[in-house]
Formats: C-alpha cells, structure tokens, sequence
C-alpha cells in the first residue's frame, strides 16, 4: 500500500476479514448458512471482503497498491472502466431503492467518509425499516455480515449515480416473509425509480406461496415503470442447499423472477487509470471457493425476450458486472473493528446496485422511469452491431463451482454473463431513448 503525501493515514492490515471477526452467513460455507427460506446476501462475507486499512485521520485521498495492479478499484477507477465518466448525468432528481435485513449503525458515517476520501458529493441516504428496526447485536455473525452488505449496497449505488437520494429499505430480518414485506413497502409506496436487491437463495427454498407472491410483487412494481435488479449468486452454477449442508445446481431467487434483471459476475482488468483492458467469467472457486452465479430456472419458463435463444426456461442472468475479490472494490465499513476501516470487497452484490445507479442515470437523462429492462437489453443483444456498442461481451471463462458443472461463455448471451458488461457512455443515451 502506498499513501500520497497528503491523505487519510492508514494503519496497513493485510489481512482476511475471516481472521479478523467471525462473519456473517458464508457464501462459501454451507455451516454458515442462515436457516432455511431465509435470503444471503451475495456481497460474499468470508473470506469475500479484505481488511485493508484502519482509519487514523480524516483527509481526502487515499491510494493502495492494489489499484496499481487491478487488484482493487476507487470509484474513479471503476466510472472511467465502464464509461460513466463520458456521461453528464449523476442520478439528480431520481430514487434509487436498496433493500436489505438488519441494520448498519454506522452506514452514515461511513458514506459521509466515502464520500470524502474518494472526492464523492455527500449522499442523500434515508434509512426506512417499514416492520421496526432490529436492534443491532455485534455479536451476532448474520447481521454483521448484512451490514456490509448494506455497506457495499449503498456507498457503490452512490458511486455510480452520486447525484442520486437512496432509500435504504431494512427487512426486521432476513428471513423470506421479512424481506418480502420490505420490499411490499418500497412498491406500495412507489418510494423509487429503481430496487437494488444483492441477495438470494435457491429456487426450490423459497415457500411456493412467498415465491408467488413475490412473482406477483414484481410484476406491479414493473407495471409501475420499476426497474428490478437483483444479484445472480456467488456460488456459480449452484446454491447452497435449502438445509445449508451441501450445494446444488441452481438458479438464484430473485434473481430468475422474469421481471428482474439478474446481475452476474465478471472479473475486470483495468489499468491503473481506470482504462478498460478485458473482462471474463469471475470464477475464483479454487482460492476463495467463490464464482458468479447464473443458470437455468426450474420455476419460470422462457420470457418472450429470451426465446430467440431458444432456451428451455428462464436464463439467467441478464447482464454482468465486475465481482471479483482480487479486483474488487474499495469501500469504508466501521462495523466488524468498531472504527472506520477499509476494505476490498467482492461478490456479485457489487453489479446490482451499480447497474442500479446506470437505471438512475438513464432516468435523469430521460426524465422519467425506463422501467423494465429485459425486453430492450435482449432486442439490442441481437443485433451484432449494436451488441458490440451497448456492452462488453465477455467470452472466457465459466462458472463451474468445484464439482458441479457450470456455464461457459460464448459469443452473445450465456448463463455465466448475460449479454454482458455496459458500457455506459452508449447504453445510457439509449436507454434514455
């Protein structure tokens, strides 16, 4: 790690977030799973986010090393990688929605800090817990874990559409029925343009009755002119199985509903000036047992957007965006050392809500909602010329998770990356119309 001159003093820690605290719901451990019909959060807890740095001193500009070797990405980085930086818009005037379990006590210190070291405008962040906010317990490893998932949700939407109001919605817990009812709010309530949803379970471990009425949700929220995004998974082609024992080949809910775009993982290759150079599948299953989430869907059948690919049932997922751990990005959390501290974090909960700060972007453009993306990302992936405009197609590499075969990318759409990473610059103005 090296510091400029002037900036935020940085006692160095090198060290995995796992070593440090025990955290919350494992993506890559079945013994860490939360119980059945309850969501986990795909930020990828342990060992998905590094211990970078603690906090000692406040002044602007920080720097590590591992942005010098695209082993993480500052917002600066990451907005000039995928074109952010040519656009002359930042989410003014719409609402992005981010729907979590538990609580961050911290959250706002920890934009506001952000925010300052990264050069950021101050974010307008409301915290709305709809059911009661549950008291925060340091103790308890599930909602240390949600809290850097709320950590990652809220200061990476912020990032990519800083002139944005964030509504973070609060479940009273993760458990199915609870975030649902979160969710139920944010759309009864029409309280934004856009929901941000990084979490996600196996099909078959979802209620049939919740999984209805979710499906039933979604599709009001759509006919609200709601964009729905949610992240695909970190375990590759599979889930943990719904007793958190073993793993299975599964697609992620809500990731597969049909109304939501699902977000998948790639790994980014940038210079140290943000300069996009490659992406592929992320898959680092062999050292942090963890890759990007895609696949078939066992409960929905093929969408009218994805019949020319003559799919068998609902792909996903739809898009991708930058997951990896070595390549992840930098954020600020004060929860698991009781101070501000940086971390790298990683997991496919790093695309859902940066796509959601480009819907935001595309609704300031257009002056209004662009609402369900599905049906124009797949219109425009089927023409080669337009394809090779609006996104990164990403053909190397799969998500196979260990034993459990997984997807390969190719040319066009594939269940490891969608169609493909954006690029902004293009895909706003059109989006936009």
């Amino acid at each position: 790690m090296k510091l400029p001159k002037r900036g935020v003093r940085v006692a160095c820690v090198a060290i995995l977030v796992a070593s440090a605290i025990a955290l919350a719901v494992s993506a890559t451990s079945g013994a860490g799973r939360a119980a059945a019909h309850a969501m986990t959060p795909a930020v990828g807890t342990s060992p998905h986010a590094k211990l970078l740095g603690v906090v000692d001193g406040v002044k602007p500009n920080v720097h590590f090393s591992c942005q010098d070797t695209a082993g993480c990405y500052d917002p600066t980085q990451m907005r000039k990688a995928y074109g952010f930086d040519q656009l002359d818009v930042d989410g003014t005037g719409r609402t992005i929605v981010i729907v979590d379990a538990f609580q961050s006590p911290t959250i706002q210190q920890d934009l506001s800090l952000f925010d300052s070291v990264f050069g950021l405008p101050a974010g307008n962040l409301n915290i709305i817990a709809p059911d009661g906010l549950t008291p925060f317990d340091a103790n308890d490893d599930n909602q240390v874990g949600w809290s850097g998932e709320i950590t990652l949700d809220v200061e990476w939407a912020h990032a990519i559409a800083p002139g944005a109001t964030i509504d973070l919605v609060l479940a009273k817990s993760n458990q199915d029925a609870d975030i649902l009812s979160a969710t139920k709010y944010a759309v009864d309530n029409n309280l934004g343009d856009v929901i941000s949803q990084s979490f996600g379970e196996g099909e078959i471990c979802m209620d049939p009755a919740l999984l209805d009425a979710q499906h039933a949700l979604f599709r009001q929220a759509t006919a609200k002119g709601i964009t729905l995004l949610a992240s695909s998974g970190d375990q590759g082609s599979a889930q943990p199985t719904c007793d958190g024992k073993d793993f299975f080949k599964s697609a992620s809910t809500p990731a597969s509903d049909p109304n939501v775009t699902g977000v998948g993982g790639t790994r980014l290759v940038a210079d140290s000036a943000g300069n996009y150079q490659s992406e592929s599948v992320w898959n680092e299953f062999s050292t942090f047992g963890a890759a990007g989430g895609g696949g078939f869907s066992t409960v929905y059948g093929t969408p009218a957007y994805q019949q020319r690919l003559h799919l068998a049932s609902r792909g996903v997922p739809d898009v991708a965006y930058n997951a990896a751990i070595i390549g992840g990005v930098l954020a600020v959390w004060s929860v698991p050392l009781g101070q501000p501290a940086f971390f790298r974090f990683g997991g496919t909960s790093a695309g859902s809500p940066q796509w959601a700060g480009l819907v935001a972007d595309a609704d300031q453009l257009k002056g209004g909602r662009i609402g369900l993306l599905n049906n124009r990302l797949y219109g425009w992936a089927s023409s080669a010329t337009l394809e090779s405009r609006l996104f990164h197609d990403v053909t190397t590499g799969d998500n196979a998770f260990g034993s459990i075969d997984g997807f390969d990318a190719v040319s066009g759409w594939d269940a490891a990356t969608g169609v493909g990473s954006p690029k902004a610059n293009t895909l706003v103005p059109m989006l936009a119309g």
